[in-house]
């Protein structure tokens, strides 16, 4: 069995200096395939250089962060759009809404939110989200659009059971991290991890961000890396009451279909130390 660390940033300045060594740890972990997200025009350009330049299982998404939503132009979509032919490219986002920062005004975030989603319709492409403290807005504009969307998944899920019941209900899958194992802030998600449907679950680190802070013994680099998803793979399974292998199994299989990717050659996940 192996994992699919379904967002990994390795766009990331904190990577710039070792990224094939992270992604060789990765793969002793277990973690055979990655998803690298585009946070704005330039970062998916370089999203998609990655994935073209390292003999790994990566693949990316192109789009236009909300904190990033302020830099949309008009010729943003046009080349989004030229940049999604690629055939690394089996997403469009990370796109979505951020009320807990607003480094973009709401309307700025609301306006390549919509265009995001449009282009996804329009390619026929999977929608890769992010929503953070913008729930109702979220869903009021996501709603619009939602008979014809594509698979659609809520990366790096950190809301409440009114979100989480409302996304399960229009369908989307539904992205964990490592947030599940920090006990000032993701204890909530103990409770409702399990109310994700199998077929929906989909696990990711959130690299460099998130460092699980379960991890013993503690790292000392700060950094998070896709090595680390066997153990946040280990805490969701608990919460779930699942065994951890067939967690790892089912949620291959759930980022694959997404995806609209084929099994390949898996390697052994290692037991969690």
């Amino acid at each position: 069995m192996s994992l699919f660390d379904f967002c990994l940033n390795l766009t990331s300045s904190q990577f710039k200096d070792d990224q094939e060594l992270i992604l060789e740890r990765a793969k002793h972990a277990g973690v055979s395939h990655c998803l690298i997200a585009g946070s704005d025009l330039a970062d998916s350009q370089h999203a998609v250089e990655l994935c073209s330049q390292h003999s790994h299982n990566l693949y990316a998404t192109v789009g236009v962060h909300p904190h990033n939503a302020k830099g949309w132009q008009d010729n943003t979509r046009a080349n989004l759009q030229a940049l999604a032919q690629r055939s690394e490219v089996l997403a469009i986002g990370e796109a979505g809404l951020d009320f807990h920062r607003n480094l973009s005004t709401q309307e700025q975030q609301e306006h390549a939110f919509r265009q995001q989603i449009e282009l996804s319709i329009e390619l026929g492409l999977p929608l890769f989200l992010h929503e953070r403290d913008a729930h109702d807005r979220f869903r009021e504009i996501i709603s619009e659009y939602h008979s014809a969307l594509q698979a659609t998944v809520v990366h790096c899920f950190t809301g409440d059971r009114i979100a989480l019941e409302c996304y399960i209900e229009m369908g989307f899958y539904i992205g964990i991290t490592g947030w599940i194992c920090d006990e000032r802030r993701g204890k909530h998600l103990h409770e409702l991890v399990p109310l994700i449907p199998q077929d929906k679950l989909l696990i990711e680190t959130d690299a460099p961000y998130l460092l699980p802070r379960s991890l013993r013994p503690k790292p000392k680099n700060p950094r998070n890396e896709p090595c680390h998803l066997p153990h946040i793979s280990e805490h969701i399974a608990r919460h779930r009451g699942d065994d951890r292998l067939e967690l790892c199994r089912y949620s291959m299989d759930n980022a694959l279909r997404f995806l609209g990717l084929t099994q390949t050659e898996q390697v052994a996940v290692p037991e969690e130390s």
